[in-house]
């Protein structure tokens, strides 16, 4: 009887054991909260956020998932409520995911979403009354195969705007801060690259919100993928303008919200190697160093996306020679003013200076080297942008290699005419240069450099001089003349306030106002907003009382038949006309005695011109 029973258990222990392997990926537990906050107490309604959050749960629910909470216009108590049930949910999960909708701010790098209750009056009350992007990856942190938090609140926030600093230099800027996931298999999808806004559309959902649903629940696709695919949904959508970034990694198997449940067709797997390929490109891309595009490339050393990577590397090695040349000029001056101080001999200074003068040529042509890579390099990127759209089904064999660059031809650009089985409205051309210069003057007027409330499609003088003033306080040297896509970038790379705002007399700027300038005691303020120490009047003494120190003073309340006669020797009239009006042009209207002979009216005027020329600053 126990051989019996030994050999029934292990017949059930091997019939469960095979029943477990033979089980499918669905057998993960999926959870996820929606949440969506349109009705702020103290901002505007926001129409999208639970448009947004009510398509997604329905999403993730006719995905299958086990546990779907949706959540609407949340005060901070049931957001902390909400968040710690799920997190009871997300503790014996394998998936989970957060989706978020609604106001976000970053503080001094730190990114929060707002419950509806908020008020934020001043940046600290950002602890107490927001929740940190932090808090809700603690949330998810127990999950055992995936953390995924999506976060779509890259909006115009008008409780920044409001806001008042406790500390001037505290950094409040526009959209969210990059984050890097402390926790492995983790994404963090924000709507738009950190730092910049996102659109909330003209339909009922967000570009944004809309590529989710098309694209996050495709039946085996691989998260990266997925993403990849919205963002150049949104790209399109946006004209370019919105670019969503997801930030953490995953390891090498695909990780799908929802299981494939039949094997590829066979004309896929013509389409999987290109996507894949694209996505790793994009990777290299991202990371923008000399190490991962050589990865890359080594991987993949043939096709579209290895010219492509080659003209990004291009310029990464261009920028490193600019660097070392810019350094190596730097030390070659220092080094000829170091001999032309300590008087060197005459050879060794001619050395030096044409050392000097040879490295800052190399540098020069290093900088010019550098320039021609960068903008060979984002015209291909911006073609890239334009013409590379997901495909809705399988691509043909003659359309990739359509958009193949011939191997060897590392130089060139993909082919400018369509490809077989692409509809021209898909290449269509980018931004033309009007809406280049409107898209530059609006960032100028962000980073506080232009003035003018609205912009222009005409580069005008005043829009080159708030670029000019822009490369002046961001240490840039963009072109001035003609406004260019690159320019554009680099004005978007800044995510604060570049130039100081302009205040009348009196004021001065204090981070994005004017404060009121407050001389001490004892100075005032001159016409440049400077307090300079007001200068005390000190009596200067005259020949007419140093001659007079033994003889009383002459009363002023005297009358004027009372004043002394003149004698035969006085001085003529005009001269004393000139005495008296020197003494009006310094100042001192006292009554005074005047000259009796010419030589003392003579001393008098010297004297009286000295001290007029002192008090004119002549």
């Amino acid at each position: 009887m126990n051989l019996r029973a030994h050999i029934n258990f292990y017949g059930f222990a091997l019939f469960a054991a095979f029943v477990l392997a033979c089980s499918p990926a669905s057998a993960d537990k999926r959870v996820a909260l929606v949440v969506g906050n349109s009705s702020y107490k103290h901002a505007p309604l926001l129409t999208n956020p639970a448009n947004d959050a009510t398509a997604i749960a329905g999403t993730l629910k006719s995905a299958g998932f086990d546990f779907v909470d949706t959540r609407f216009n949340l005060p901070s108590a049931d957001m902390r409520r909400a968040l710690r049930d799920f997190a009871d949910q997300a503790r014996d999960a394998d998936i989970a995911v957060i989706y978020y909708a609604g106001h976000g701010i970053e503080i001094d790098g730190t990114n929060y979403l707002i419950p509806t209750d908020a008020t934020l009056e001043r940046d600290t009350d950002v602890y107490d009354e927001a929740y940190s992007l932090e808090r809700i990856l603690r949330t998810i942190e127990p999950a055992r195969r995936l953390r995924l938090v999506i976060v779509d609140a890259c909006r115009n926030n008008p409780f920044a705007d409001a806001m008042k600093r406790t500390i001037a230099t505290r950094s409040i800027s526009r959209g969210l801060a990059r984050v890097e996931p402390a926790t492995s298999n983790t994404l963090v999808a924000f709507a738009a690259k950190a730092g910049l806004t996102a659109f909330d559309g003209n339909g009922g959902n967000s570009p944004y919100a809309a590529a989710l649903v098309k694209y996050i629940a495709a039946p085996g696709l691989d998260l990266r993928r997925a993403f990849g695919f919205v963002r150049d949904e949104v790209l399109r959508a946006t004209g370019n303008r919105q670019e969503p970034y997801v930030y953490g990694s995953l390891g090498g198997e695909d990780v799908a919200l929802v299981p494939e449940a039949t094997k590829p067709a066979a004309s896929t797997p013509s389409v999987i190697p290109q996507a894949e390929i694209r996505h790793e490109y994009e990777l290299a891309l991202q990371l923008g160093s000399k190490q991962a595009l050589d990865a890359f490339l080594a991987q993949r050393p043939e096709g579209y996306y290895a010219n492509l990577a080659r003209l990004q590397l291009a310029q990464v090695v261009a920028e490193e020679a600019r660097l070392a040349a810019t350094e190596k000029a730097r030390m070659a001056e220092r080094e000829r003013t170091r001999l032309a101080a300590e008087g060197a001999q005459g050879a060794a200074q001619e050395k030096a200076a044409a050392d000097a003068k040879a490295a800052e040529e190399a540098r020069l042509a290093a900088e010019r080297t550098k320039l021609a890579a960068q903008e060979q390099a984002a015209a291909a990127e911006r073609k890239r942008i334009m013409t590379d759209v997901p495909p809705a089904g399988p691509v043909p064999e003659t359309q990739i290699a359509a958009n193949d660059v011939a191997p060897g031809k590392t130089e060139t650009y993909p082919s400018t005419g369509p490809a077989k089985g692409v509809s021209l409205a898909s290449l269509a051309a980018g931004p033309s240069q009007a809406e280049i210069m409107r898209s530059v003057q609006i960032e100028l007027r962000r980073v506080g450099c232009l003035t003018a409330k609205a912009a222009d499609s005409d580069w005008n003088m005043e829009a080159q001089r708030s670029l000019m003033a822009f490369n002046r306080k961001a240490g840039t040297n963009l072109d001035v003349i003609a406004a260019s896509a690159d320019t554009l970038d680099a004005i978007r790379q800044k995510l604060s306030r570049v130039c100081p705002p302009p205040c009348e007399h009196g004021y001065k700027a204090d981070g994005d106002s004017c404060t009121k300038i407050v001389c001490a005691e004892g100075s005032f303020l001159n016409e440049d907003n400077a307090c300079v120490k007001r200068r005390g009047k000190t009596p200067i003494g005259t020949r007419d009382d140093r001659d007079h120190r033994g003889s009383p003073p002459e009363r002023a309340d005297r009358m004027p038949h009372e004043q002394p006669r003149l004698d035969d020797g006085a001085a003529p009239a005009d001269a004393q006309d000139a005495v008296i009006g020197l003494r009006i042009g310094t100042g001192r209207m006292q009554r005074y005695r005047l000259p009796s002979s010419e030589q003392e009216l003579s001393s008098r005027i010297q004297g009286l011109l000295g001290e007029w020329s002192v008090h004119s600053g002549r």
